[in-house]
């Protein structure tokens, strides 16, 4: 676990609330990257199914020297699966590092304008569980 530095007070630092609603915003809209390491794409790859533990083209690109989940033409993450109840990760258990820590990113936690700004596309945040500041701390430091 990642050492949790507290020195400086943090806007968030009487913690912050988040619940999932499974939008699917966060796993679409305009182009970016979701960054995987090679560990992460073998689980993935294992998740799947693919003995080798190896992802295609479909799933994955290559941007300079890392990899990035691929989307699909609609800004759609690749792993994500819309029906009328939701959105819903077919790669859940094993989604990357950068998915599992949504919404306590540094650039949403920047500011409280700036995790409000993120806030217009994700509903959940400022809803549901309460996340202490060391949580939100030891989430955003995750690797």
């Amino acid at each position: 676990m990642p050492k949790v530095k507290t020195k400086r007070s943090k806007w968030y630092q009487i913690g912050l609330n988040f619940e999932c609603t499974q939008c699917g915003n966060c796993c679409s809209g305009p182009p970016g990257y979701v960054w995987v390491t090679k560990k992460e794409i073998k689980a993935i790859a294992e998740h799947l199914g693919h003995a080798d533990g190896q992802l295609g083209e479909e799933h994955l690109r290559r941007v300079g020297l890392r990899h990035s989940l691929t989307e699909r033409p609609n800004g759609d993450c690749i792993f994500l699966k819309r029906t009328s109840r939701g959105a819903k990760c077919t790669i859940y258990p094993v989604r990357p590092s950068q998915c599992q820590t949504w919404p306590f990113w540094s650039g949403n936690l920047r500011s409280a304008d700036a995790w409000n700004e993120a806030s217009m596309r994700c509903p959940g945040m400022g809803r549901g569980r309460h996340y202490s500041f060391v949580e939100i701390e030891e989430i955003r430091l995750r690797k």
